[in-house]
């Protein structure tokens, strides 16, 4: 599975990455100054990383994207992930359509964790016009950075006015998929939990902190300590119970969705173009064929040209 990690650069986007897959990934990722953020571009980092899930290891694809909104004018900055996202789908499509089909690697984005600033009073412009560009590629989770900056009574305030804005520019995210009726308590409880969190407030940290004799993530402060682990802090373990839980879930709306979205569209574009090529062919055909009578037009007057003086 492949997971990409989107926002605005300070939001905490690789630690939090660091903090969901146990790992460091960025150990030595350079951090450019204001000076160059104004120029900078958008970077496409992928690696890959391997979690265990009750004894299952899986192997999972994490795709950062430095330099989103750093510059100045950053109306086009979401075009190289989009360009990604589209390349994606179009070398699932080619090894799809080829002989060799047991082996497919499967490297299509099937969740896109995009990042929103706790610093703001909901949406940036820019967040909607991404979300927007991308809703109807892969599966958006919104998740809010630096949760430890906000009051309990701001967090639910802010996630409240995010929800109301997603639904009032037609924003499509992922939506969590009911508990069946056999399921048992725990888990339907869960899954209400989890749509109830959305958008996710995470904190990540890298550090590890002691705690009551025991060692954990989280961050230190004055008046004391934030644990990225404790659900009464923040939404951390939930969004990495929703990544584990609905994985299967992702992988189902991304093929039968997303994908069958770009292969149809795909399959319209190739289908006009050879539609153009036969127009272009009987176009050129109807030109060959205007030019030979215009041909037998002229050796037709000149034969009748040469009898009448013959006759002469």
């Amino acid at each position: 599975m492949c997971f990409l990690f989107s926002g605005e650069s300070g939001l905490g986007k690789s630690t939090l990455i660091n903090s969901l897959f146990l790992t460091d990934l960025y150990p030595e990722r350079y951090v450019p100054g204001a000076a160059e953020k104004i120029e900078r571009t958008v970077q496409i980092e992928a690696s890959t990383v391997e979690i265990e899930e009750r004894g299952v290891k899986l192997r999972l694809t994490v795709v950062d994207t430095p330099g989103y909104g750093d510059a100045i004018n950053s109306q086009d900055c979401f075009k190289t992930i989009i360009h990604y996202i589209d390349n994606q789908f179009e070398r699932y499509l080619h090894d799809e359509s080829g002989l060799n089909r047991r082996h497919i690697v499967d490297n299509r984005v099937h969740c896109c964790f995009y990042f929103i600033s706790p610093f703001g009073h909901g949406l940036k412009p820019l967040d909607v016009e991404f979300m927007k560009a991308i809703h109807s590629k892969v599966n958006i989770v919104p998740v809010i950075a630096k949760a430890d900056t906000l009051t309990l009574r701001e967090r639910d305030r802010l996630k409240r006015r995010i929800l109301d804005e997603i639904a009032e520019h037609g924003i499509r995210i992922y939506q969590l998929p009911d508990a069946d009726s056999d399921e048992d308590e725990e888990f339907k409880e869960q899954t209400r939990v989890l749509k109830a969190s959305v958008p996710f407030a995470v904190i990540g940290s890298n550090q590890l902190i002691e705690v009551k004799g025991k060692k954990i993530r989280g961050r230190l402060y004055p008046w004391g300590v934030v644990e990225v682990e404790n659900p009464e802090h923040n939404d951390f373990l939930k969004l990495r119970t929703m990544l584990v839980t609905h994985m299967q879930d992702l992988q189902e709306v991304t093929q039968d969705l997303h994908y069958e979205n770009f292969r149809s569209e795909r399959l319209k574009k190739a289908g006009r173009a050879v539609d153009e090529e036969v127009l272009d062919k009987d176009q050129i055909l109807l030109q060959k064929e205007a030019e030979l009578r215009r041909m037998q037009e002229m050796i037709a007057q000149m034969q009748a040209q040469m009898k009448m003086k013959s006759d002469e």
